[in-house]
């Protein structure tokens, strides 16, 4: 069950969300520099991220599963949102050059099709970067939080299933090693946490950040899809149903 997209604002608007966004931000920072003219995708809630990487690509979309919900980014810009299942992106074979997942891979309903689905978006040599949370770490017990929700992962389980859907697992970085306290104090201890974090107990980073690249030279089983969703939007007008009265016949 997704995190509602009301629940995923607010929590990157609170203190504590400022700072758990720069915590994986710098890991991401290790893994992508920068991505000169390319085409990227963020897929969940990744838009925390995507105004870091923006001014160097092509073009730069931001797809919400519908479970989810969406909002509009960039802010007073045309959007470049759109509402998706995450299982049949609304794009053509190998047209992206680059997916960042945060808050997705981890509610998926059938996570290897998922993946698969982004195997296909993407162009020969493309890169993911999933942002999961760790099965070992605090942050994943605390509901307060959205790490706190959907299937944590470990660090072995995200390799192997890389493998399963035709990608090669990369560098790897950790992040969140503050507890995800909302108290001040403990916060503002953030950056040595961190730091001591890295060296003590990196097997129980509150995040993984992992990349991997697309592989081409293994094939994967196709499978053939019984039906398509379609989306029923909420607030279409249904009208008012009309009800005929039947006159009484007369005595």
């Amino acid at each position: 069950m997704h995190v509602d997209i009301v629940d995923l604002r607010q929590f990157y608007h609170s203190m504590l969300g400022r700072m758990a966004e720069e915590s994986i931000a710098m890991a991401l920072s290790a893994l992508w520099v920068r991505l000169p003219q390319e085409r990227l995708v963020g897929l969940g809630y990744a838009i925390p991220f995507l105004d870091r990487f923006r001014a160097d690509t092509e073009r730069t979309f931001a797809f919400m599963p519908a479970g989810q919900g969406a909002v509009n980014w960039p802010v007073g810009e045309p959007s470049a949102t759109a509402l998706v299942f995450d299982e049949e992106l609304p794009l053509p074979d190998s047209s992206v050059d680059r997916v960042l997942m945060v808050h997705s891979l981890e509610f998926a309903e059938n996570p290897r099709e998922s993946l698969k689905e982004i195997w296909r978006v993407l162009a020969p040599g493309g890169r993911l970067v999933v942002v999961v949370p760790n099965r070992r770490g605090v942050w994943a017990r605390m509901e307060h939080t959205p790490f706190g929700s959907g299937r944590p992962y470990s660090r072995g389980q995200l390799t192997a299933l890389f493998r399963e859907t035709n990608f090669t697992p990369g560098a790897s970085a950790e992040a969140l090693f503050f507890p995800p306290s909302k108290i001040r104090a403990v916060l503002r201890l953030r950056r040595s946490f961190e730091r001591l974090g890295r060296f003590v107990w990196p097997a129980f980073s509150g995040v993984i950040v992992i990349e991997a690249q697309k592989r081409l030279y293994q094939g994967l089983p196709v499978a053939a899809r019984a039906s398509r969703r379609v989306f029923a939007p909420v607030l279409a007008p249904q009208g008012v149903p009309t009800t005929r009265v039947k006159a009484l016949p007369e005595r």
